[in-house]
């Protein structure tokens, strides 16, 4: 072996310091590219770490200039005239690294004529010292290096100086990459950003909402009326009935849609980390809290908050949210400053909250805060009408993203859809069309596509239960209701357009004990109208 190859002796005390300063090393440079939001400011605490840790005399990060094609100093920490560091990529050892890509090292840099800038660094002439580089490679293409000169010694192990310095290069790489991206194109962001805002707003606009039965139509009314305020809204509803797709859309629609809409299902996180969440939490909060982190509360600030199974919160919360309702404003968790708070907040549940207020799960205060404005998304079986129109929508929708050649669904099948009542609601009708497009390989789905649970009414136990007459009149009941509501309660014209006499409607809405006044345009309307009708039309009852 000559004299001059690094000795080592496996597992010295001297080592294993060794591999615990470069451990240390490693979580501080993570940290401070976490916590410093700018570039320079992040590379230069990494550059400091390591010559507090290794006793660097001089640390480097060269990046290479898209535009000029030169190598140029970006940060370092030492003793070196920065305006005199710029080459091309070849020159020097660092250029020889950017050009090939691949680490070099110097032993003894008084020997090695390659190495620049010699005569900007006075401690060359007093103290030998080695040199190693490691290239910072994005995506495969070599970007910049990590340079860093160290007091010359015999017996260093080169190599593993090479590996750990590569994974600080592979750290580094990633904070520029991510800085790159953030300002690579300002305008394009924007664009971006407000096409997609364009795009979401269409998508979740209340009127794409699948149904035009009267519960839903309902629930169109009431997402129109609350969207444009910041008023505290309460959807309440089974699981599956789309509860997410309302809280969309009551966004979109307001006047915080440039905002961001956060969301979060509290019956996801355990009990231990939601208020952390929610409020966020500062450095030595707990155990853990390496930095200070924002909650949900502060990333929607100027949006919404979507806050699903708000009755999973435990007491502990709720009474931290009571609070931000009541005031606005929170702190953080291991905090002491106060944060306003700038959110509009709807809450979603599928438990009977007014049973939660009995058994003492639920505060009663927090109950009436969010109960401002009430929406109720019905259950798929009390909407049966819009069974088929979702199915379609489905079937397109499926068709389209599995790139399959299903147009239509046929008779039987959707006889089967029909008869089933839907535990899952609009969610499990999604998931069985959605297998039904998969097993198809024709442009109809049959029946025999359909889960086994929908083979039969027998067999799922859809069956209904009520008797023939008692079901003709609920539904013939919401067919008049529906006519009666986009008629403002006109019976003749409702009669018309359901092809009857106005003696045989009114027979029928007498029939069948329907209020039809209550669907009457009120007076005030009628007195903006430029004609307002002051007598009764023909069939109708004064």
């Amino acid at each position: 072996m000559p004299s001059n190859a690094p000795v080592h002796a496996t597992g010295t005390p001297e080592e294993h310091t060794g591999e615990v300063r470069k451990l240390s090393t490693l979580l501080e440079a993570s940290q401070a590219l976490l916590r410093e939001p700018s570039l320079r400011p992040a590379l230069g605490a990494v550059l400091e770490i390591l010559q507090r840790h290794h006793g660097a005399t001089r640390t480097t990060v060269v990046l290479l200039n898209k535009t000029s094609r030169e190598v140029e100093l970006e940060i370092s920490a030492g003793d070196v005239d920065t305006s005199r560091v710029r080459y091309r990529p070849g020159e020097g050892v660092t250029g020889h690294v950017l050009a090939t890509g691949k680490p070099s090292v110097v032993p003894q840099v008084s020997r090695e004529p390659i190495v620049l800038n010699a005569a900007t660094r006075p401690e060359l002439a007093s103290e030998e010292l080695s040199h190693v580089s490691v290239p910072i490679t994005i995506d495969g293409d070599t970007v910049g290096a990590l340079g860093i000169d160290l007091a010359f010694r015999a017996d260093r192990d080169y190599q593993r100086a090479v590996r750990f310095l590569g994974v600080v290069g592979s750290m580094i790489a990633h904070a520029v990459k991510i800085h790159r991206l953030i300002n690579a194109d300002p305008t394009k962001l924007v664009d971006g950003n407000r096409h997609l805002r364009e795009e979401l707003k269409e998508r979740y606009d209340y009127s794409n909402l699948v149904g035009t039965s009267g519960p839903m139509r309902l629930v169109h009314q009431q997402i129109t009326q609350v969207a444009r305020t910041n008023a505290t809204v309460l959807l309440r509803g089974e699981s599956g009935t789309g509860k997410e797709l309302v809280a969309q859309a009551i966004h979109c629609n307001s006047s915080r849609a440039n905002g961001p809409l956060i969301k979060v299902n509290c019956a996801a996180l355990p009990e231990d980390l939601i208020e952390a969440e929610l409020f966020g939490y500062e450095k030595g909060a707990f155990t853990g809290a390496y930095m200070a982190k924002k909650g949900r509360f502060e990333l929607a600030e100027g949006g919404t908050l979507f806050l699903d199974e708000i009755g999973d919160l435990n007491l502990v919360a709720q009474v931290k949210l009571l609070r931000v309702l009541q005031e606005h404003e929170f702190v953080r968790l291991g905090g002491t400053k106060t944060i306003r708070a700038n959110v509009r907040l709807i809450a979603a549940t599928h438990k009977d909250l007014e049973a939660a207020l009995v058994a003492g799960t639920f505060r009663d205060d927090l109950y009436h805060r969010l109960n401002v404005f009430a929406i109720f998304i019905p259950p798929l079986r009390e909407r049966k009408t819009d069974v088929l129109l979702l199915a379609d929508h489905f079937l397109e929708k499926f068709s389209r993203e599995h790139s399959k050649k299903a147009t239509r669904l046929s008779t039987p099948a959707l006889d089967r859809l029909m008869a089933h009542q839907w535990p899952g609601n609009v969610r499990e009708l999604a998931n069985v069309i959605e297998r039904a497009v998969v097993v198809s390989n024709t442009s109809v789905v049959h029946a025999h596509h359909l889960p086994s649970a929908l083979q039969s009414a027998e067999r799922s136990d859809t069956r209904l239960t009520m008797p023939l007459q008692e079901a003709l009149d609920a539904f013939e009941r919401d067919m008049l209701q529906d006519v009666l509501r986009s008629t403002r309660g006109n019976r003749a014209e409702a009669a018309r357009l359901l092809s009857t006499t106005a003696r045989v409607f009114n027979y029928r809405v007498k029939r069948l004990r329907i209020d039809w006044r209550r669907f009457k345009v009120s007076t005030s309307v009628l007195a903006e109208s430029p004609n307002p009708r002051t007598e009764p039309g023909p069939g109708e009852e004064p």
